[in-house]
């Protein structure tokens, strides 16, 4: 049986940008309680919403970079529905 060395990058890809994107994702949900609390400054804000925009920006272009799209990174748990939410 042959394996398709092209298909398994892609998917060990899409399987790291998966995780990577629900960090990311958690990482921004925190950081909005964060700021709703009122437990930062508003240069912490400014910063913490330039890197949030960079690191989505990266996201953006490592997925075209592998040709995934974002739904292909949102993995199907069956009964317990998608990983990531669906915006």
């Amino acid at each position: 049986m042959a394996v398709d060395p092209e298909s398994v990058r892609r998917s060990l890809a899409g399987l790291v940008l998966t995780i990577v994107e629900l960090l990311r994702q958690l990482m921004e949900r925190q950081a909005l309680r964060r700021v709703d609390q009122g437990g930062i400054s508003d240069e912490q804000i400014e910063e913490l919403g330039l890197t949030l925009m960079a690191l989505e920006e990266q996201m953006t272009e490592l997925r075209e970079h592998f040709g995934l799209t974002q739904e292909d990174l949102n993995l199907d748990l069956g009964p317990l529905g998608p990983l990531l939410p669906r915006d």
